[in-house]
């Protein structure tokens, strides 16, 4: 789980043991990891692809068999009908998704979708699917090959935006998922993502301006807004003089360790859900040894916001009324930042569309920010149920077991709920935060 940086550029008794160290994970890592949950083994391979001349880093995760026994017992039959692509919070790549990938995998033969129980040779049959994550570029294993603090050839006039992950991603899935989902199912298949924080405001951008890729999305605890837009300056490399000065400082310090501490101890509702090793990787995340991680802080954070559309280009909530694909708030209730508010105000939104199209609202509780890694038992049951259904609305689909789903997670219980259309109201000073932020 732990991810690549750029070399030391400096040589101290502390980061030699520090590059020592890493090289060993690095070794133990190489190609893939395999995973065993219970009696349940998978493999995370982490790969690479060109975009516009920049390596990214994105993994792929499948279902294995545990060992010969299991081979000659169960047969292991992938769906590429339902691809799933998972999109990470800002600061963090492809491992924040580790804890979700094993439940998302497998497929449940008992679901009305699916009619097979056993295969022709009468070993038993287990459905699968592929799942993929990917780091952004500018973040994670994703990198210009030659970062110079914003002077290289290759990052001279790059812009770490919205936008040019919206890029990142839709050629992602062209190329890579629905290139090999394609080649096995010779069907028109589309794309299911989930996405965390602005991983969540990035699938409603890629399901305004490409539905015909995508299946349905799931935003968990999604931000409504992104870019700080700063006027004289489109966020292109190099950054000007006071944007790269006030990036760097800013920079250095979100990059120390106890900052990074503190921010997670703030967006999660249990902090035994996360250790030092989550801190390490996102400290690593951020290219903070490398010559690129200042100047790509930089332009992530003055870059504009998205472009959705021509009628309303910037307007997050009016682009929820334009979405064609069905919709499913996951969000947890004790987020400091994206609060209750804004997944109401998301949910009303959405009920201006056509009717043919269902959006759901669960509520977890005794869950922050990150509902990916802090409530992966949960948000995996769920997301799982919601892929797997061609009619997702609730006189069809139940989300839940009963009234509500509990879910005994190492550090903590959670609770969903789901809530209603006839439940949803917005203060007054709630409609003020959610139209003001």
């Amino acid at each position: 789980m732990t991810n690549l940086n750029h070399a030391p550029t400096t040589t101290t008794p502390t980061r030699t043991a520090e590059s020592i160290f890493k090289v060993i994970i690095r070794f133990a890592f190489l190609l893939s990891i395999k995973l065993v949950l219970g009696t349940k083994a998978f493999t995370i391979q982490r790969k690479s692809w060109d975009f516009r001349g920049h390596q990214i880093g994105y993994e792929e995760a499948t279902r294995v068999h545990n060992n010969a026994e299991e081979s000659i017992t169960t047969s292991i039959i992938e769906d590429h009908s339902t691809p799933i692509l998972l999109l990470n919070g800002s600061g963090v790549g492809s491992f924040h998704q580790h804890r979700l990938f094993p439940k998302l995998i497998q497929i449940d033969n008992d679901d009305d979708n699916y009619d097979a129980t056993s295969s022709s040779d009468d070993r038993l049959m287990e459905t699968t699917r592929k799942v993929y994550g990917i780091d952004y570029l500018g973040q994670g294993r994703s990198w210009p090959v030659d970062c110079d603090d914003g002077n290289s050839i290759n990052e001279k006039g790059l812009i770490y935006s919205i936008d040019t992950w919206a890029d990142q991603i839709i050629q992602f899935i062209e190329e890579i998922i629905l290139t090999d989902s394609n080649a096995n199912t010779n069907a028109n298949t589309k794309v299911h993502l989930i996405g965390n924080s602005v991983g969540g405001y990035l699938a409603v951008v890629l399901a305004v301006k490409r539905p015909d890729l995508i299946g349905s999305i799931c935003l968990l605890n999604a931000t409504p807004v992104w870019g700080l837009d700063l006027k004289g300056w489109s966020g292109h490399l190099p950054p000007p003089y006071i944007p790269r000065k006030i990036g760097r400082y800013l920079f250095d310090r979100i990059r120390d360790p106890n900052i990074i501490q503190k921010y997670l101890e703030t967006a999660y509702a249990n902090k035994a859900a996360f250790d030092d090793t989550l801190v390490n990787q996102i400290r690593a995340c951020k290219c903070t040894e490398g010559r690129g991680g200042h100047a790509a802080f930089a332009s992530i954070l003055f870059s504009p916001p998205a472009t959705f559309t021509t009628e309303d280009p910037k307007d997050f909530y009016k682009n929820l009324a334009k979405l064609e694909c069905d919709v499913l708030l996951l969000f947890g209730k004790e987020d400091p930042w994206c609060t209750p508010a804004f997944a109401k105000r998301i949910f009303q939104s959405l009920q201006s569309r056509n009717r043919d199209s269902v959006h759901r609202y669960i509520e977890l509780e005794n869950v922050g920010h990150c509902p990916n890694h802090e409530a992966p038992g949960a948000v995996g049951q769920i997301t799982s149920r919601w892929v797997n259904s061609q009619d997702r609305r609730k006189d069809h689909l139940q989300l839940l077991d009963g009234d509500r789903l509990v879910i005994e997670e190492p550090w903590g219980t959670v609770t969903a709920n789901e809530i209603d259309e006839s439940d949803v109201y917005l203060t007054i000073m709630e409609r003020l935060i959610t139209t003001f932020v």
